[in-house]
């Protein structure tokens, strides 16, 4: 089993920054995924950016324009969404979401592929 919890959300005005963190616990086998979804008001859920726990490798959604970084620290066992240059359009509810199959990268945005959801965090960005 695997519990996550995300915190780091507050509201920002627009240009500000955040740093989302996504705390990791139980048997993960330092394999799979994790990714950063949200979901704004009236919006479905969005892939906003992945990491393969294992490589390192990253995907980021098309939105984040080089403005969002997603790291991992394998000895706290937590992932991190540095989000810099917010926008009003990023406010939403961020969640934090983990598994532990190996898919496609084109697939890590499909949040049916994971098994694994946090909370949420809310991230308001005041223009």
């Amino acid at each position: 089993q695997v519990q996550l919890v995300e915190s780091g959300g507050g509201s920002v005005r627009a240009g500000g920054s955040l740093t989302l963190t996504c705390d990791i616990s139980g048997n993960t086998q330092n394999s799979g995924r994790v990714g950063w979804f949200r979901q704004g008001p009236g919006k479905e859920r969005e892939g906003v950016a992945a990491i393969q726990t294992k490589s390192g490798s990253t995907f980021y959604a098309d939105f984040v324009e080089g403005r969002f970084t997603i790291s991992q620290d394998n000895a706290k066992k937590t992932v991190t969404l540095q989000m810099n240059s917010l926008k009003a359009d990023d406010t939403a509810l961020y969640y934090c979401a983990a598994d532990l199959a190996w898919v496609n990268r084109g697939m890590w945005f499909r949040a049916d592929l994971y098994r694994y959801w946090g909370q949420g965090t809310q991230v308001t960005v005041s223009s």
